[in-house]
């Protein structure tokens, strides 16, 4: 089985992954969040920063672009295999965001099949880059699955990640399973699926009923649990005091390299706060230290709250 890290727009940049590839059982790709080329900028500087090799050293990284425009997505993928040397991209069919979808992107693009299969036409036509997609199976109804993945057939996609909600499902509710056994039993290529893998138990449920599928994408779960892989491939995992040690060593680096590139202390207080919304999920009784973080307006009161969170508490 292959284990992909899902894109986490706002968390999983270079800095995050550096830090996540050093200290945990290592994904077999690592996808960036997205680009969003336009006219005026085919990449800003941020998304260059995320995409530079040397800031992925030792890593299988695809960058991911959204558009709905056949010509940014060349120009992004053509920049970045003469640039950076990259050989794929991914297509963002996926992102729920009520900003991107009225503009027709992400998941909203869904609802629009006459122009994205004359996206395609023009990208696949063109492009000189493998391309993979990740999408979900419909905007407003999962009827329109069959149909979506009947354009999807027509193109050499050469992997369709699949999370099987409509954009109006969020990340709530049950996944549409049988939307993604419709994928399974008709895709004819690689097929990776995507959607609320959080334990060993979820993942031996999917695969039980996909035997034959060859690859996972982990997101939230691999956030909140970062040894998951690990669990999933069967590795003997290091005891629980060696565990709370490397998750405080990966947090100590975190915290020293977002602090060298984020204006003010105010700054990383927030991103910092941002890892434990997920990362609290490994802790046992957490809502307490939860709590205390989400009230936290200085950085020196949110130093004592972890510090003491990893003298005195245990992982799951």
């Amino acid at each position: 089985m292959n284990f992909y890290f899902a894109p986490m727009e706002g968390i999983t940049g270079h800095i995050y992954r550096r830090a996540f590839h050093k200290y945990f059982p290592v994904p077999d790709k690592y996808f960036t969040p997205f680009i969003s080329p336009d006219g005026n900028k085919i990449l800003r500087n941020k998304e260059k920063r995320d995409v530079l090799p040397e800031n992925n050293a030792g890593m299988q990284v695809v960058p991911q672009i959204i558009t709905n425009r056949a010509d940014y997505f060349l120009m992004a993928a053509e920049y970045l295999k003469s640039e950076y040397g990259y050989t794929e991209v991914n297509l963002n069919l996926g992102c729920p965001s009520g900003t991107v979808v009225t503009k027709g992107k992400g998941s909203g693009f869904l609802s629009r099949l006459n122009e994205l299969e004359r996206f395609f036409d023009e990208v696949f036509e063109t492009c000189s880059l493998e391309v993979s997609v990740k999408t979900r199976v419909g905007r407003n109804d999962a009827e329109d699955w069959e149909e979506i993945l009947a354009l999807f057939a027509k193109f050499p996609i050469k992997e369709l990640t699949v999370h099987p909600r409509i954009q109006k499902d969020f990340y709530k509710g049950q996944v549409r399973m049988e939307t993604f056994a419709y994928a399974y039993e008709k895709w004819e290529r690689p097929l990776c699926y995507n959607g609320d893998i959080f334990t060993k138990e979820n993942y031996e449920k999917l695969t039980a009923r996909f035997p034959e599928l060859q690859s996972v994408m982990l997101g939230r779960g691999l956030l909140s649990d970062p040894y998951l892989i690990g669990r999933l491939r069967g590795e003997v995992l290091p005891d629980e005091k060696t565990r709370r040690e490397t998750i405080r060593a990966f947090h100590e680096q975190l915290m020293t390299e977002y602090g060298a590139v984020l204006s003010c202390d105010r700054d990383l207080l927030y991103k910092m706060k941002e890892l434990w919304f997920y990362l609290l999920d490994s802790f046992l009784d957490s809502e307490k230290v939860r709590k205390q973080i989400r009230k936290c307006e200085k950085l020196s009161e949110y130093k004592t709250v972890v510090e003491n969170l990893f003298f005195e508490s245990n992982l799951i």
